[in-house]
């Protein structure tokens, strides 16, 4: 429910201040006196899409307040937990804008952007005026509404729905991995014996690729590799080479030894060092003679690099990965080779599921039915009520069998649409090809007293609905007014002196020019100011007459 709603520089409105009645609160004023502005800063402080032109001439920013209260249990109790706003009852929403496009929107205190601003709002205000467009009437939305009707008994079933789904889809999973059906299971093994031969006939091994590169790069480098092991050698077994130089050195040494542990020490190193010279040379001797390539093996290299090539395209960046690869082909080529049991008990289960999901859809489908059936009737009556005699409204359910059921949905496989005619011999059509905005304003009105209790949402704002229409129409359209505010707040722009006397709080809008500068004010009236501004909207004049007619009119919605 909205308790106030504080708006500063927004268009003609410098400040002011509303404070709104629990349930039947009216608008009224002169034509261009600034009754939209009101509503268009409820909307904005709702989270609709700012403007620069909404900003007041001369300010440099726009700010509005809307304070409500909501209830524990109510959905936007729960948006405002799911956002981590705490709430004792108390929502408080400041937004601003400024002149630089840049504005903030607070919640409670807490900085929101404004898709999380309308996460709390759509279950706090729902606002319809003639050039907008009336969401519970959208055909995405009609099934909601019925749903709506319908209550728990509907939501149990969708449940229930929602649980054979869930398993459907788990049994498919499991299908799947298995290969899907016969057909699938033998095109995948198929592939995943190709695939297991085309690995096991390369007989890969880990690490060989780096081998090979290995072994590639010294035949590309031959030539210089020979000519360095070449000169090594003769630089260790030459005439007076390294070999004979260490020989001389350790004969010289044994020559000395006899005089101390130090000078043979020296002698047995050098002797080790002439064994590790000799050995040196017999190693690089072996890598001159291992240097002995033919054309053969080096074509032998290359093409099993472009084997090991063209398998990592297919099945890995390594040869570890193409060998990781083929012991997961083999396992499940293993599985897929024994599951024809498996998959018969998968699919026998899911088609049971099927039917039993297909049983529910037809039973969700018949509770609909009733429940729309009842509303329409419902509907129709308060159309009627509202001097559209000929109306017919019925909710047209599209027609489906087991084959074109809807198996995936929980919200079953209806298709509704509603279908409405306003004159007697006129076919039934879909509601938003035919209804013209008068009527739309009685039809939604009708709606809204059938559905007041069900939606949740705690304030109705309506525009100007009562445009096209006048007398005992008028009268009955207050009267709805009165039944609906009874258990939801409502706040109307109105010209009707019937609706604006049923009103539980009135505000009149008023436009005046002080030193060259308009503005619009909200005032409050009751008592005489109230008489008054409905003697205003009857045209009656000064006239006692005219204000004995207004008193009979208060007294009137007073009593109901």
């Amino acid at each position: 429910m909205l308790e106030r709603l504080l708006i500063k520089n927004v268009a003609l409105i410098e400040a002011a201040e509303i404070e709104f009645d629990p349930h039947l609160n009216i608008l009224s004023g002169e034509t261009g006196s600034g009754k939209s502005v009101i509503l268009d800063s409820l909307n904005f402080v709702l989270g609709s899409k700012a403007d620069k032109n909404m900003i007041r001439y001369g300010a440099g920013e726009a700010y509005v307040r809307g304070e409500f209260f909501v209830e524990e249990n109510s959905a936007a109790a729960a948006a405002l937990a799911g956002l981590d706003i705490e709430t004792d009852g108390a929502l408080i929403i400041t937004r601003k804008y400024n002149t630089d496009g840049k504005g903030s929107i607070k919640i409670n205190g807490n900085t929101v952007t404004a898709g999380m601003l309308k996460t709390v709002t759509q279950h706090l205000v729902d606002v319809y005026g003639q050039s907008e467009h009336f969401a519970l009437l959208s055909e995405g939305n009609q099934l909601s509404v019925i749903d709506g009707l319908c209550g728990d008994e509907a939501e149990k079933m969708k449940g229930s729905l929602s649980d054979l789904i869930a398993r459907k889809r788990e049994c498919l999973k499991k299908l799947k991995s298995l290969g899907g059906d016969a057909g699938e299971r033998a095109r995948r093994l198929d592939l995943l014996s190709y695939q297991i031969n085309e690995i096991d006939a390369a007989a890969l091994e880990a690490g060989e690729e780096e081998e090979l590169l290995a072994k590639r790069r010294i035949m590309e480098n031959t030539e210089k590799i020979a000519s360095s092991l070449g000169g090594a050698l003769a630089a260790l077994n030459s005439d007076g080479g390294c070999s004979d130089q260490v020989s001389v050195a350790r004969r010289l040494m044994l020559g000395v030894a006899e005089f101390g542990d130090d000078y043979s020490s020296v002698a047995d190193r050098l002797e080790a060092a002439a064994a590790e010279i000799q050995d040196l040379a017999d190693t690089i001797s072996d890598l001159a003679e291992g240097l002995d390539f033919d054309g053969e093996e080096a074509k032998r290299v290359e093409d099993r690099l472009d084997l090991i090539r063209s398998l990592r395209k297919k099945y890995g960046p390594t040869v570890e990965d193409i060998l990781a690869f083929r012991k997961k082909a083999g396992e499940e080529f293993d599985l897929l080779s024994d599951c024809d049991g498996i998959a018969e008990k998968l699919t026998a289960e899911i088609d049971k599921l099927n039917e039993d999901i297909y049983g529910f859809c037809r039973r969700l489908t018949a509770l609909r039915k009733g429940f729309a059936e009842k509303f329409c009737a419902d509907v129709v009556r308060q159309l009627k009520s509202l001097n559209i005699s000929g109306a017919r409204f019925e909710v047209s359910f599209e027609e489906y069998d087991r084959a074109s059921a809807d198996l995936n949905s929980a919200d079953g496989s209806d298709n509704v649409r509603f279908m409405f005619s306003a004159n007697a011999g006129e076919p039934l059509k879909p509601l938003s090809k035919v209804i013209s905005g008068g009527e739309l304003s009685r039809f939604m009105l009708s709606v809204k007293t059938c559905l007041k209790d069900l939606n949740g949402i705690s304030t109705y704002v309506f525009d100007e609905i009562d445009a096209g229409i006048s007398g005992v129409t008028a009268g009955t359209v207050a009267e709805k007014f009165r039944a609906i505010s009874k258990n939801t707040q409502i706040i109307a722009v109105s010209h009707l002196p019937q609706i604006c006397a049923a009103g539980d709080r009135n505000f009149v809008i008023s436009k005046a020019e002080h030193g060259g500068v308009t503005t619009t004010s909200v005032i409050p009236v009751e008592g005489d100011a109230k008489i008054d501004e409905i003697v205003r909207l009857t045209g009656g004049g000064k006239s006692a007459a005219a204000r004995s007619h207004a008193e009979e009119l208060i007294q009137r919605y007073r009593n109901n």
